[in-house]
């Protein structure tokens, strides 16, 4: 996520320099050929463009509504992530009773691993929603990507559910299994009621829906007609505006068109970015930072000191 007040004219050149190399040079021919060396007379008349601006300015907002939407769902989606995460530390705790001051140790050992393991759960979902699918790939070279490896998990998990954990086609699934197992034990042993199991079941559950809902997000690309049209309609509104500027302002036709096709092109390329909120790009949703912030909320639930370092802004992006 991009965080900076102020978005960088380097950073939009990285993403627009392409279009505006060809709404320059259109511009320019155009204008030469028509004012300069008089070889043609080609003039739009200015309703023309305005029919399509404006269609193309209703077109681009739906577009972008619903491309937002999906970001802002994704975003309340990992801050339920978060509360369920504070709420499954807590209930840890203090609902798994051994009924014998015998077994204290043993519970203690098994509560260690259910909160330990959950931090594994959410650095190992970030890493799942952030694998790059063949839909999503572009040519776009990014500003700043981050490592994206299920080694995060390594410290949380025991050496054996680690070289399982590896193998898996759906790791954070694979993890929220075992934690269903430990519940299983725990409750079997008597360190659970059936309501004191009940509800810490439901946490469980919920986190299952969140994985669910985040991988349909991920596993459904924003409908490609809406984000195909938008390119198509942006190049042919940005190749009629020299057109039409060319026989009313003369030479100032060139800084127009480009300003007024640049301004489309930074229109698009918003909605288009955002569609994909669980990608490894700076309009993503935050999830390393996130997953840091859950992992110092349960550590601190468990009493440890050795709390991760808050998320730097890299470039301007948290990620």
């Amino acid at each position: 996520m991009f965080i900076d007040r102020n978005l960088g004219w380097k950073v939009i050149f990285h993403y627009t320099w392409k279009g505006l190399i060809y709404y320059t040079v259109l511009s320019v021919t155009v204008y030469l050929l028509h004012d300069y060396y008089n070889l043609f007379h080609l003039h739009l008349p200015f309703t023309t463009i305005t029919a399509i601006s404006t269609a193309l300015s209703i077109f681009l907002g739906f577009k972008n509504n619903n491309a937002y939407d999906r970001w802002w769902e994704a975003r309340q989606i990992w801050g339920l992530l978060v509360n369920y995460s504070r709420a499954w530390g807590r209930e840890v705790l203090i609902m798994i009773i051994p009924e014998d001051p015998a077994e204290a140790a043993e519970v203690r050992e098994l509560q260690h691993r259910m909160v330990y393991r959950h931090m594994a759960f959410v650095h190992a979902l970030r890493v799942f929603l952030r694998r790059p699918q063949a839909y999503n790939r572009t040519s776009q070279e990014e500003i700043y990507e981050e490592r994206n490896e299920y080694s995060d998990t390594e410290s949380f998990l025991s050496s054996q559910e680690y070289k399982v954990f590896c193998k898996k086609n759906n790791p954070p699934n694979y993890l929220l299994n075992l934690q269903g197992e430990d519940l299983k034990r725990a409750y079997q042993r008597g360190w659970l009621s059936d309501y004191r199991f009940t509800k810490v079941e439901e946490i469980l559950v919920e986190f299952n829906n969140i994985q669910g809902r985040c991988e349909r997000i991920k596993n459904t690309p924003f409908p490609r007609q809406y984000s195909f049209s938008s390119r198509v309609f942006v190049f042919i509104h940005a190749s009629l505006l020299p057109f039409v500027f060319v026989e009313e302002i003369g030479w100032a036709s060139m800084p127009v068109s480009v300003i007024i096709s640049f301004v489309f092109l930074c229109l698009d390329l918003l909605g288009e970015r955002i569609e994909d909120p669980f990608e490894n790009r700076m309009e993503g949703i935050p999830m390393t930072a996130m997953s840091l912030t859950i992992e110092t909320n349960l550590k601190e639930h468990w009493g440890d000191k050795d709390l991760p370092k808050p998320q730097p802004a890299v470039k301007g992006v948290v990620l």
